[in-house]
Parts: structure tokens; sequence; C-alpha cells
């Protein structure tokens, strides 16, 4: 069975083939997703992806509205927004150097699986995309790419549906590939060494987002 797509708007097409590339590219957030799926399993890494695609799709709202436009305007905001991100990845990079020089896996980044967590793995996730100050004008170029002149709210609603479709779907394939038997094992063998690479990862993204500088500043 093929799907015909001849009649579906092309710039529909590109914004969600941009914010699929965007979201399956590997970035602070997916590997959240790994470092949780492969020391505290299954549930703990969807948890934290559903903590993720709440604040994405938050900023996808707001762009859809029209509101991150007026938000942009705002320097102020917005470096509030990049030392808030960045001091927080470089927290993140912290608890995983911290996991790395430990011999004692329980200690790994905190992330143990108790369900009384759930919510703070939730926000965590939630977290990480409301205070990255990227995350409005990448939705921002989204939305502009899938809308036509003149186009009405329900239009930007459809795009912001759409992507959270994609986004669920890729933000849990991280979740579940990567809590797989297999790849707990392999951190089980080879945790201090992957918690290091987390904590490169984080720290990198960290500074990156502590130097960027919104387009046009």
């Amino acid at each position: 069975m093929t799907i015909d797509i001849s009649g579906f708007p092309a710039h529909l097409l590109v914004a969600y083939a941009a914010y699929f590339i965007g979201t399956a590219s590997p970035g602070p957030s997916n590997v959240a997703i790994m470092g949780t799926a492969m020391n505290a399993g299954r549930i703990p890494a969807l948890v934290l992806a559903s903590g993720i695609l709440a604040g994405s799709l938050l900023w996808g709202l707001l762009a859809a509205l029209g509101l991150s436009t007026v938000l942009a305007t705002y320097s102020s905001v917005l470096v509030a927004m990049k030392i808030l991100g960045g001091l927080y990845l470089l927290w993140l990079a912290w608890k995983s150097a911290r996991s790395a020089i430990s011999r004692n896996a329980a200690m790994a980044s905190g992330l143990t699986p108790n369900p009384s967590s759930h919510f703070r793995t939730f926000l965590r996730g939630a977290t990480m995309h409301l205070t990255n100050p990227k995350a409005i004008f990448v939705w921002l170029s989204i939305v502009t790419l899938a809308l036509p002149p003149n186009a009405k709210n329900s239009d930007a609603l459809l795009v912001v549906a759409g992507c959270s479709v994609i986004g669920a779907g890729v933000f849990g394939s991280y979740a579940i590939a990567f809590s797989a038997p297999f790849a707990r094992f392999a951190y089980q063998a080879l945790r201090r060494w992957l918690d290091g690479a987390l904590a490169m990862a984080f720290g990198y993204a960290g500074i990156r987002m502590l130097l960027f500088k919104a387009p046009g500043t």
C-alpha cells in the first residue's frame, strides 16, 4: 500500500522535515533521554521525553500565536533564559561527571527508577526546552516555513499538532531503543566512560548556550 502525498501542501512537508531533522539530531535533549534510558530504564526515559516534548510544544504554540516573536524582541528576557539554560546544562554535566568518578553505580546521576520522582523528571525535561532561547527561533523558522501569507491561527495549530506527533515518535524511539536490555547492559559495563561522555556533552552544550547570540544581535 502506498500513501499519496501529492495533495499535501509542500510548505507543511518542508516544515515537518525541518522539525524531524532538528529533533532527531544529537543534542542535549536526546543525550539526556539516552542517558536516562540506559541508567534508569524505559519509564523514566519516557517521562523525561514527555517533559521535553511538552516544553518544545509550548514554544511551538507561542510561535503559532505570534507571542514568541514578541518575546524575541526583549533581549533581557532572552539573556536571562540563556544564562539559566546554560547553567542548568552545566549542572547536568557536573552530575554526570560526579557519577563518572564514582565507583558506586547507585549514585549515577540520581536517576534511579522511583515513581515519586516522575514529576521531577518531567519538569527536568520541560526545563531543558523552556530555558533554551534557541527553541524560540527554531519554532519561528518552522512556523514561517509552514505558513503561507494570510494564514489563519488554525493553520499554525495544525503545524504544531503535526510536529507533536513527530516529536513524540522521535523522543519515544530514543527512550525505547536505549532502554533495551542490550543498551542497559552496555551502560552498566561502561558506565563511568559513558557518564564521562555525557558530562562532556552537557558541558559543551551549556557553554554553547551561554555563548549563544540571538539572530540580529
